[in-house]
């Protein structure tokens, strides 16, 4: 029990910690963001059609700086916004479609960064609706690369992008959509799909290096069969187990690629942050990380909070620090918090082969 208490005390003071670097000057050139909602902050805003996954409604964005809702799946910050904070950047780099025409922005030459990343999206270009799938994600951070480059110089623009962190979200709407599909999977159903999704994130992580990123800081699954929304399919309200099954597949599987990539290809860095440690620690030991509810969701509305999103009419919760769960999908602001800290500063448990801290800082 007490070889337990250690990470979980450490999860804490990380947390108490985690504003701390606020006040610093930004440890990277740039931040490069791709990903789904995990990590969206608005691109999806910006996005038309009644299908595409919005957040730029209220509750969301209820404890943000001047409680405006973003587009973040959210009542605050998102995972992203805290890593950022940690890197010495007052929160997410902007997102892509808001600063695409503002060709004088600063940001295209190199300076800040930007977020590609679109709630629904995933690594195949077959997931998701309207939205901007991983494959075209990479091919906007091509234009924002051309971009630098014609400012400042080829060889300036590589120093630059060499020395950022481009930071990777995503893989749970494939899960799910998978899922939707064929919910009895076979085993060796399983292993192909997670195969094909290994082969696929490894190609876009490739083509990111031939375009100069160097630094992978990559965010894995979560069990993602505990949230509301798979919680309220099943007839005991318990976890699907066969969507945290895929959700393990897939993390070994780019573990064992992202390994792989820094063997044979030159100056290849990365970290792999686990969200899927960090909600398991919450979930296994809630009152000691601060969290009272870890099954039913801040905001929305049938069993669980877990039948739809959280719109202007959905129930909200008093006490959102102590949850979980924002939505049916996503973290809070607290949760957030607390998983930035643990994978910014924490051990190998939490981020491996190195931690966010280490993999910035060139301690590597």
């Amino acid at each position: 029990m007490a070889g337990q208490t250690l990470p979980v005390i450490a999860l804490v003071a990380m947390a108490v910690c985690a504003t701390v670097a606020e006040a610093a000057a930004a440890k990277v050139p740039a931040m490069y963001v791709f990903g789904d909602s995990t990590a969206d902050v608005g691109n999806n805003n910006y996005l038309p059609g009644a299908a595409v996954p919005r957040a730029n409604f209220p509750h969301n964005g209820i404890d943000f700086p001047t409680s405006r809702p973003t587009g973040r799946f959210s009542n605050g910050y998102n995972g992203v916004d805290f890593l950022a904070l940690n890197m010495g950047f007052r929160r997410s780099p902007p997102p892509y479609l808001a600063v695409a025409n503002k060709t004088s922005n600063p940001l295209f030459r190199g300076l800040q960064g930007v977020n590609f990343a679109s709630a629904g999206s995933g690594i195949l270009d077959s997931t998701g609706q309207s939205i901007i799938p991983m494959s075209k994600q990479v091919e906007q951070f091509a234009i924002v690369q051309r971009n630098i480059s014609s400012r400042i110089s080829k060889q300036a623009a590589d120093s630059v992008l060499s020395r950022s962190l481009f930071l990777i979200s995503t893989g749970g709407n494939d899960i799910f959509a998978f899922f939707s599909r064929n919910s009895t999977p076979s085993a060796a159903e399983m292993q192909q799909f997670v195969s094909n999704l290994v082969s696929l994130y490894t190609n876009h992580v490739k083509d990111l290096y031939v375009l100069g990123a160097r630094k992978f800081a990559v965010i894995d699954v979560p069990p993602i069969g505990c949230c509301p929304y798979p919680r309220s399919m099943h007839p005991l309200g318990a976890c699907i187990d066969v969507l945290n099954e895929l959700a393990r597949g897939l993390n070994k599987g780019v573990k064992d690629a992202m390994h792989g990539l820094s063997v044979s290809f030159g100056g290849l860095k990365y970290s792999i942050g686990s969200s899927h440690a960090v909600v398991q620690s919450i979930m296994k030991h809630p009152q000691r990380l601060g969290f009272k509810e870890v099954t039913t969701a801040c905001c929305g509305s049938g069993k669980f909070n877990g039948k739809s999103g959280c719109t202007p009419n959905a129930t909200l919760c008093n006490n959102r620090h102590d949850y979980l769960f924002w939505d049916l999908l996503h973290p809070t602001h607290a949760t957030s918090k607390l998983a930035a800290a643990a994978i910014y500063n924490g051990t190998l448990r939490f981020a491996a082969p190195v931690n966010f801290r280490q993999l910035v800082d060139d301690h590597y």
